[in-house]
């Protein structure tokens, strides 16, 4: 019963890292970018909601109402004001400028907030659970997290293939200059894409805030379990995230049971034997 427990509240914890990824898959599918401040904006979104939920009052579900939009603004005004300007057939300088982006948040977030462990608390809700067959007990807040992963997904991927804004942001990946002379803003595209992918970012790093301790300096282990996500489920499928997070997050609950001081390295050596078989991916990307 005891490894039943264990797969079972990894595939909970897999939810959280499919939010830490998909703004990831979503920002690589559109414009091939590779975000490396992407675990640093996990943390800004918890340090945000912390902010709020201790000057308003809030709950940090409530928080999310408010940190979210927050987010998205900062991903739209980040593409159209630095990030476009780096885009093009070299890889290296959009690299470099969220590189140079992650030293700037890690830093501003120490002046700001002490390199002190943070955490937002949602009172009874962290300890709740429902009891299920077999004498098990499933949290509500990892299942809360879940849910919400699947959602996400869900949106992201009815979004991406049945809507407007869908066909433009595939419009803009496929064929940009076809899509401009087509009457397509490319940059407004690619900002509407980063916002989104920011949103994204605001759920995960409240959903982190509430469910663990945080500090100005996890940011790249986030971005690691986001990539490791990514690349386990196929670059740019959203779905496959979401399968990607659930695999490593079962490995590093089965780790953990073996032996505790495996967890980490049980997920990392599942990617490993992932991207060794299957170097795209166990689901590489619907065109």
């Amino acid at each position: 019963m005891d490894w039943i427990n264990a797969i079972l509240q990894g595939v909970l914890l897999g939810g959280l890292y499919a939010l830490f990824a998909a703004g990831l898959s979503l920002i690589f599918g559109v414009m091939r970018l590779v975000n490396i401040a992407h675990g640093d904006f996990i943390v800004l979104a918890a340090f945000l909601g912390l902010t709020i939920t201790t000057s308003l009052g809030l709950s940090p579900l409530l928080a999310l109402a408010v940190v979210v939009p927050i987010m998205a603004g900062i991903g739209y005004v980040l593409q159209r004001g630095i990030l476009n300007q780096t885009l093009g057939d070299d890889i290296l300088p959009p690299l470099l400028v969220t590189f140079g982006l992650s030293v700037i948040i890690q830093n501003g977030l120490l002046e700001i907030y002490s390199a002190d462990p943070q955490k937002m608390s949602a009172g009874a809700l962290e300890t709740a659970s429902l009891a299920i067959p077999g004498g098990l007990n499933v949290g509500v807040l990892p299942l809360l997290m879940f849910v919400v992963a699947v959602a996400v997904i869900a949106g992201l991927q009815w979004i991406f293939y049945r809507s407007a804004l869908g066909r433009a942001f595939r419009a803009v990946s496929d064929k940009q200059d076809i899509a401009q002379l087509m009457g397509l803003n490319k940059a407004h595209v690619f900002g509407l894409a980063m916002a989104l992918s920011l949103a994204v970012v605001g759920l995960a790093g409240v959903f982190l805030g509430i469910r663990t301790s945080f500090d100005p300096s996890i940011g790249p282990g986030r971005l690691i379990f986001g990539f490791e996500a990514v690349i386990i489920g196929g670059l740019g499928n959203l779905w496959g995230t979401l399968i990607g997070g659930i695999i490593l997050g079962v490995s590093q609950n089965i780790g953990a049971q073996i032996n505790p001081g495996w967890q980490l390295l049980a997920g990392h050596i599942a990617f490993l034997i992932v991207l060794a078989v299957r170097p795209r991916g166990l689901f590489p990307r619907i065109d």
